[in-house]
């Protein structure tokens, strides 16, 4: 598998995320997540992407289980800090988005303390010494707090060198320009903010990620479905999407159909032809969705698509496609 540079991490450019495999939206068993890394691990995949979001501590666990069997310089791994699970008063209604998850449930916590805390508690739930990247996880309404503390702590275990490199995971692209030029930050897991049906990363994220050498792990490609099934019922950024969305993702999908190839294959390869990703964060649920997901990078896409997409401007003109087309 193609390989990039994350700082002074050596990853794959596809990455393995782990939110399926807490849960989210249905219930995933242990042997079929136990599958699934097996699955990845075997298709080359050497980077993993987890979080205590992620089924509340559920995905930490399993994917820690998983990388205790291999040696620990054959993979890097990456999680989350600013929330904490703890456990509610009272009894704990089953959560709108994580199924089969336990008991806890996250509590943001943004600060210097909190971080650390963090920290030690993911280590316990994989059972790992240490993580390689660490990401202040969702900071939208806590930009402060995240500059004060959260990255204040982070910086402290880079140049400790308890993790390699750090930056943020969000679901939009404004707040981690902020962050660029506040903090000295080596990535961020951008979700959903660059694919086919949306490309707003452009406009500053990436400008700036270049000029700053800042490496981008890309997750949300088919935004939470909708680019992987069309149709009622699809899901946009983790909710039911609109019929403008939907419309335009069919629209994608025939365009591809009309020239012989696959949507997931298209919205995959397009975004990494994008110079500024690093490694795409793909999330499965079994062994199968991995088999498919390395299946999407490779299949063949007629350049006539990539010209009729530019042609009937359906992505951002800005937007590099592959092949140069």
């Amino acid at each position: 598998m193609q390989r990039s540079r994350l700082g002074s991490l050596d990853v794959t450019s596809i990455g393995l995320g782990t939110a399926p495999l807490g849960g989210l939206f249905a219930p995933v068993s242990d042997a079929d997540a136990e599958a699934t890394f097996a699955a990845g691990w075997s298709a080359g995949i050497r980077f993993y992407d987890t979080a205590p979001l992620y089924g509340f501590g559920l995905a930490e666990r399993r994917l820690g289980a998983f990388l205790r069997q291999q040696p620990r310089g054959s993979y890097a791994i990456s999680t989350k800090v600013g929330r904490l699970l703890r456990a509610p008063n009272g009894a704990a209604a089953e959560d709108e988005h994580y199924k089969g998850a336990p008991r806890e449930r996250p509590v943001f916590d943004f600060s210097y303390d909190g971080v650390m805390r963090s920290v030690e508690e993911s280590l316990a739930r994989l059972g790992l010494d240490r993580v390689d990247v660490l990401l202040v996880h969702d900071p939208d309404d806590h930009y402060d707090a995240a500059v004060a503390g959260a990255f204040r702590a982070l910086q402290r275990l880079r140049s400790e060198g308890t993790v390699k490199a750090i930056g943020a995971g969000m679901n939009q692209s404004e707040m981690p320009v902020r962050f660029a030029e506040a903090v000295p930050v080596d990535c961020f897991l951008l979700a959903g903010r660059y694919t086919l049906l949306d490309q707003g990363a452009l406009d500053a994220l990436f400008p700036v990620c270049a000029a700053k050498n800042i490496g981008i792990l890309l997750g949300g490609i088919y935004n939470s479905g909708i680019l992987a099934n069309p149709g009622a019922g699809a899901k946009f950024n983790y909710e039911d999407a609109d019929a403008a969305l939907i419309a335009r993702a069919i629209e994608l999908d025939e365009l591809c159909r009309k020239h012989g190839t696959e949507l997931k294959a298209a919205a995959l390869q397009f975004c990494m032809a994008h110079p500024a990703v690093t490694v795409a964060v793909l999330g499965a649920r079994n062994a199968g969705e991995v088999a498919d997901n390395i299946a999407m990078s490779q299949a063949p896409v007629p350049p006539a698509f990539w010209q009729e997409l530019r042609a009937q401007n359906l992505v951002d003109a800005r937007a590099p496609l592959p092949g140069g087309a």
